[in-house]
């Protein structure tokens, strides 16, 4: 629009120098002169206001072309009738104005402007031969070519407009994708595991992930001298880059850090302007290793497990039927329990091993969860016998708590939590008190916990009671908490055990909200 109003500033510019040329002057009369004067002088006027009101007439920028190119075309109907001898300079002006009018208009708006000067050239064209002028006839003929033209450059314009839009979309499209993928990449980089540093020829960090950050010690943001920072790393950057060898030897790069290798590669061949350092982390590495030895260790305590689950069925149940004879005496009849009792104890080891080999897949499902703990309490009373301990439900809140889950791995998640609570949650002497409680978290989360008033357990122990075979019991396999938070984390929750002021243990499982879950599963077409 700018450049429009620009153009109709110089144009209005070329008609007073038309009209008032000193070679020109001479040869029209005063009639003329006046008349020339009267339609030059406010088509300036108004091509100087047009270009001070540019700004201000962007939001409403169709409506401003459209009344712009009516005056347009009227001045260059009478500037052709006051200026006859110019009316192909003009004429061809003219065809300027509807050019870059068709940019922003549509094609039909256009072409009626482009209609509306051609109607009035042949207007003049007309009037001038009915007149009794000389050169009707030809000028005519030229209001027509004129027409035409106007009518393909305003096509052309228009054809041109369009996919200049789509090119500048298509742009703006790219650049807000590559954009979005620059913010992508960054934050990849950023939330790595793995340390990342960019440093130049002249050892000074340009960029660095949270990894690396905490991997150096946490250094301060002004700190970006890698020689300064950590010149073990600085050191084994420069034999690197000299020898090409690299030194994979694990060092610590500040105090209270975990150990690392660092890796080095060049971002372009035979350049060393810029090298990017990985740090491995070798606590991750371990854990890895750990993870792989654990899961081959799970494989193989499985096949074991069905070796001795046979045996052990045929064990009891000869014991069972050797407790059935009457000529036992009560020394037998101790050994008999004393079979049975060990072979209860190897039967919960071996499901233990078979879950942990298992790892089934969770199938989850909308849960009122204050139902859905209230028949689980239920049918735990059934099917084993409590004694004098209590275990009942509490329901935080009158509104139901819904939770996405596989209620079988639920199940297993609360009948391990309750069974470990009604085991070693009590006083000495006094009967234990289970609490299953259902209520909702702050930010609005599900939450399952199971409490008791017993003696609590050491922060020591607490540290480690979700480590697979660790356990404070002589009977223990130490596997019940870790399958327990094994299942809750492949139920998208989360298991944590919380200290209870004044004595007591209480474990907290998070779930998802059943809403969120949803929106979960419908973005990832689940």
């Amino acid at each position: 629009m700018l450049f429009f109003n620009g153009f109709r500033l110089m144009q209005a510019l070329v008609y007073i120098g038309l009209a008032f040329a000193p070679a020109q002057i001479h040869g029209l009369s005063l009639e003329s002169l006046r008349f020339a004067l009267v339609v030059t002088l406010p088509y300036l006027l108004f091509a100087v206001a047009a270009l001070a009101l540019t700004r201000r007439c962007v939001p409403y920028a169709k409506a401003a072309v459209s009344i712009w190119l009516v005056v347009d075309i009227i001045a260059a109907v009478l500037a052709l009738s006051a200026i006859d001898y110019s009316r192909i300079g003009i004429a061809m002006m003219l065809a300027v104005n509807l050019g870059v009018g068709a940019l922003i208009l549509s094609l039909r708006v256009s072409s009626f402007f482009a209609a509306l000067a051609t109607l009035g050239l042949l207007g003049r064209a007309l009037f001038i031969q009915h007149g009794g002028g000389g050169g009707g006839e030809s000028s005519l003929l030229e209001s027509a070519l004129f027409g035409v033209a106007y009518f393909a450059i305003t096509t052309l314009c228009h054809v041109l407009s369009r996919q200049l839009r789509a090119s500048e979309a298509l742009a703006e499209q790219r650049s807000t994708d590559l954009a979005n993928l620059s913010q992508v990449n960054e934050l990849i980089i950023r939330r790595m595991k793995t340390g990342v540093l960019l440093v130049d020829d002249a050892n000074r960090i340009h960029q660095i992930n949270e990894s690396a950050w905490m991997l150096l010690g946490n250094p301060s943001a002004e700190q970006r001298d890698l020689g300064r920072l950590a010149p073990e790393l600085s050191r084994r950057l420069y034999h690197w880059m000299t020898s090409g060898k690299l030194d994979e030897t694990a060092t610590q790069l500040a105090d209270g850090v975990p150990e690392v290798v660092p890796r080095f590669s060049r971002l372009a061949p035979n350049d060393d302007s810029l090298v990017l350092i990985f740090l491995d982390d070798t606590s991750l590495v371990s854990r890895r290793a750990e993870e792989l030895t654990l899961s081959s260790l799970g494989r193989l305590s499985a096949s074991i497990a069905h070796e001795i689950r046979n045996p052990l069925a045929a064990i009891r149940y000869s014991a069972q039927l050797l407790a059935e004879s009457e000529s036992m005496d009560s020394a037998d009849q101790r050994m008999v329990e004393i079979i049975n009792n060990h072979c209860v104890r190897l039967n919960e080891i071996i499901e233990n091993i078979l879950q942990l080999s298992r790892r089934e897949r969770s199938r989850p499902e909308t849960l009122d969860l204050g139902r859905w703990a209230q028949s689980f309490v239920d049918e735990y009373k059934q099917g084993n016998d409590i004694g004098n301990d209590t275990l009942r439900v509490v329901v935080g809140g009158p509104t139901a708590v819904a939770a996405l889950a596989d209620p079988q791995q639920l199940q297993q998640v609360a009948w391990n939590l309750v069974q470990n609570a009604l085991r070693y949650g009590r006083m000495p002497g006094e009967p234990a008190r289970v609490i299953v409680i259902v209520r909702t978290g702050e930010h609005g989360e599900p939450i399952l916990e199971v409490t008791d008033r017993g003696p609590g357990i050491a922060p020591k122990v607490a540290t480690q009671i979700f480590e697979p075979f660790y356990t404070t019991h002589e009977y223990g396999t130490g596997l019940g908490l870790y399958l327990a938070r094994q299942m809750a984390e492949a139920n998208q929750a989360s298991l944590e055990y919380v200290r209870v002021a004044g004595g007591g243990s209480c474990f907290r499982l998070v779930l998802t909200p059943a809403q969120m879950g949803r929106m979960a599963g419908e973005a990832t077409g689940t």
